[in-house]
């Protein structure tokens, strides 16, 4: 019987229902961390579906046991839990679910970049506490802002149509795109950092990108540069950003992303009122939850019931090719 081992957690019924069949033998696993449960349920898998939480790991050596799989399907955007290199060597494709938050990323950023503008959480916490204090604090329009986007994917084009429309300048500094994106100035990095107003950050993790926001490229920003974001946590350096963010050699930071998550209840960064923070929820809403489970069912039937490729394949370069 066709096997699918699904590492996030959804029911029995759920994963029936994504794979559009009953007669599939599903396989779940005990909430992380629980290596030896993962390899025990990836062997003889035929589609593995990873961890929306990005807690389960799908390493090399877990990965040697599943030889054979059609499919690992990652039912998020990031997919830094799973060796897709590895993967590859083996033959299996690994898919993401590629554009599914990118609206719903884009609004937060919006927020978020409003909310660090006009320092609109610091004033709904005086007013809560009884204050009526209408003294000016640097407010900033978005149309004034320069407005630097590392990362050109599908949320960081979502990001730079919705600054369009604010009139910002937008630049934006990408090392794989190519293609020209609509009203984005693509300029190197160093460049970005010394321009931009407003940072925002829509990279995939990987060793290049760890801490790529850090002592070094937050002392080439502009003075008050704000920093925003929404994608992986260890692309900024959380130590490097309270230092710069306590000196006020930056003038704020919004953060749905951590480098340990959840957040230490102690962290710094809980205490700086020049810094506004979600619990990763930035590419959560009704409609991104109904497209991701869209998207990974539609991979998961091509595969089983239909025998074609599945779509948002990641490591597709490198995988074995067929003549």
């Amino acid at each position: 019987m066709t096997v699918v081992t699904c590492l996030s957690p959804y029911t029995s019924d759920q994963v029936k229902a994504l794979a559009g069949t009953e007669v599939i033998d599903v396989r779940l696993v005990p909430d992380p961390p629980a290596p030896q449960a993962v390899r025990d349920a990836v062997v003889g898998a035929d589609v593995i579906i990873g961890d929306v939480r990005a807690k389960h790991r799908l390493d090399r050596d877990t990965l040697a046991g599943a030889a054979g799989c059609r499919l690992v399907q990652q039912p998020a955007v990031g997919y830094d839990s799973i060796d897709a290199s590895a993967a590859a060597a083996l033959g299996i494709p690994v898919a993401n679910a590629g554009g599914y938050n990118a609206d719903a990323v884009a609004d937060w950023v919006l927020m978020a970049a409003l909310n660090l503008a006009r320092n609109g959480s610091r004033r709904d916490q005086s007013m809560h506490a009884g204050h009526y204090d209408r003294a000016f604090e640097r407010s900033r329009e978005l149309s004034a802002l320069t407005v630097g986007i590392v990362g050109l994917g599908n949320i960081g084009r979502a990001v730079a149509r919705r600054f369009a429309g604010f009139g910002s300048t937008v630049i934006g500094y990408d090392p794989v795109a190519t293609d020209p994106v609509p009203g984005v100035e693509q300029v190197p990095l160093d460049t970005l950092l010394q321009q931009a107003e407003l940072i925002t950050i829509h990279a995939p993790l990987t060793d290049e990108t760890r801490h790529l926001i850090n002592a070094d490229t937050l002392g080439r920003t502009r003075p008050e540069a704000l920093i925003i974001n929404a994608s992986r946590g260890p692309l900024v350096d959380e130590s490097a950003l309270v230092d710069a963010l306590r000196s006020g050699s930056i003038g704020g930071a919004a953060l749905d992303v951590y480098e340990v998550e959840p957040l230490a209840a102690d962290s710094p960064l809980r205490s700086l009122d020049n810094v506004f923070l979600t619990p990763h929820i930035a590419g959560d809403t009704r409609e991104s939850r109904a497209r991701l489970l869209e998207l990974v069912a539609d991979n998961l039937q091509r595969v089983l019931l239909k025998d074609l490729p599945p779509h948002h394949v990641v490591n597709s370069a490198l995988l074995p090719q067929t003549s």
